[in-house]
């Protein structure tokens, strides 16, 4: 069985042969596979590791986005062309070394979801034993996680490369997308003015897209089946961004337990499948692998947002529960950052509820109260002892 390595704490441009942190059609491939093989592919945390096992916020607060995100690959998929469906079955996820990092960006530097209420650099260092992982800096909490890779894809074509561009350039005009960036660019297999051309066309691995890319999909873990529409020959499938475990949204943008690690992959292929099934962006069969906990504490938000009612916007209610649930932790003895950093590693449920309510929608967050070392859930006269064999006032 083919085995891709990593060499850990060694950032991508020190390892060029493995990989890339951008999507191109022109990247060559690393090796061959054929349809029914396996490989294990081992691939970097998602931030190149920049981040130290340490009790320092700086490596997060200066962090340098544009390495993000260091991919193994692509592979060749023997038989695969254009308008082909690449199979791809993940069997297997582990980390590589046993830590594991989720922070806080600060908000002058990407920031997350909620970087308006918290705007300041925070990080947490986990160890991982086992499916278990504890951490020093949120103490009283011990959370089993779903191990997943973030991300996965294959490589543009041409046509689909020129899309992205065109129709992400007035995003990135006005600061919410990301441009191509040459700077830190990696093309495995690529140097001089080749290179230069692609990394000034080579689009960024942050966003999902068509290929499939940054989904963040926290289900999918070992078990997992995913169909990926083919788009240039041989398909170029890369994969990286390892979590631990992750909360549904991964509300900060250094939000999940990041790890390295290692994926053994299973590959086979449907001819003519994005034609025979209509599809032009993967669709998933999801593990069947989950945390067993069965009691949870849910919070609702609405859309509703320091006094204005944004018409059924599940991104307002999805922040607004999530606001909420922060709140009601620090109740605990957890400051604000230590319980929003453990909403996005910890593994939370996020859902839609009612979205065709006019004027509000209604979106919640679900944590499993087990996971800490204390109850959390509120206390009533009736399962309050201390009032037990008093008399009426």
């Amino acid at each position: 069985m083919q085995h891709f390595k990593i060499q850990p704490g060694k950032p991508l441009a020190e390892q060029a042969e493995l990989g890339h942190n951008r999507w191109h059609p022109d990247i060559p491939f690393l090796s061959k596979v054929k349809p029914g093989e396996e490989i294990i592919i081992e691939s970097l945390d998602f931030l190149d590791a920049q981040i130290r096992d340490d009790d320092k916020v700086d490596d997060v607060r200066n962090v340098d986005l544009t390495r993000a995100h260091p991919l193994t690959g692509p592979f060749y998929i023997e038989g695969a062309e254009p308008g082909d469906l690449l199979v791809v079955d993940l069997l297997d996820i582990k980390p590589v070394t046993p830590i594991g990092f989720s922070g806080v960006f600060a908000k002058s530097n990407g920031g997350g979801f909620l970087a308006d209420y918290f705007p300041d650099a925070d990080k947490a260092i986990w160890d991982l034993k086992g499916v278990y992982a504890t951490s020093r800096h949120i103490p009283g909490v011990r959370l089993a996680g779903l191990t997943h890779p973030g991300l996965m894809g294959c490589l543009p074509s041409r046509e689909l490369l020129d899309e992205w561009n065109r129709r992400e350039a007035p995003l990135a005009a006005k600061g919410l997308a990301q441009p191509p960036d040459p700077r830190t660019a990696v093309l495995r297999g690529v140097s001089g003015a080749e290179f230069d051309r692609m990394a000034g066309e080579a689009a960024r691995t942050v966003p999902p897209r068509e290929h499939g890319g940054n989904t963040d999909i926290k289900d999918l873990s070992i078990g997992t089946r995913i169909f990926f529409p083919v788009y240039v020959k041989g398909a170029g499938f890369s994969m990286g961004d390892l979590h631990f475990s992750q909360g549904d949204g991964e509300i900060g943008f250094c939000g999940a337990i990041e790890m390295d690690g290692a994926t053994r992959v299973g590959f086979d292929l449907i001819k003519g499948g994005m034609a025979k099934y209509n599809l032009s962006a993967p669709i998933f069969m999801p593990s069947p692998v989950k945390p067993r906990y069965d009691q949870w504490l849910t919070f609702e938000g609405i859309s509703v947002e320091n006094g204005t009612n944004y018409y059924l916007d599940a991104t307002v209610a999805y922040r607004q529960a999530c606001l909420k649930a922060i709140d009601y932790l620090t109740h605990f003895g957890f400051t604000a950052s230590q319980a929003y950093m453990l909403l996005t590693a910890a593994p939370v449920e996020g859902r839609i509820g009612g979205i065709v309510d006019i004027p509000n929608c209604a979106c919640t967050v679900s944590i499993p109260t087990a996971i800490f070392d204390q109850d959390i859930t509120p206390k009533g006269m009736l399962n309050d002892k201390s009032h037990w064999g008093r008399k009426p006032a």
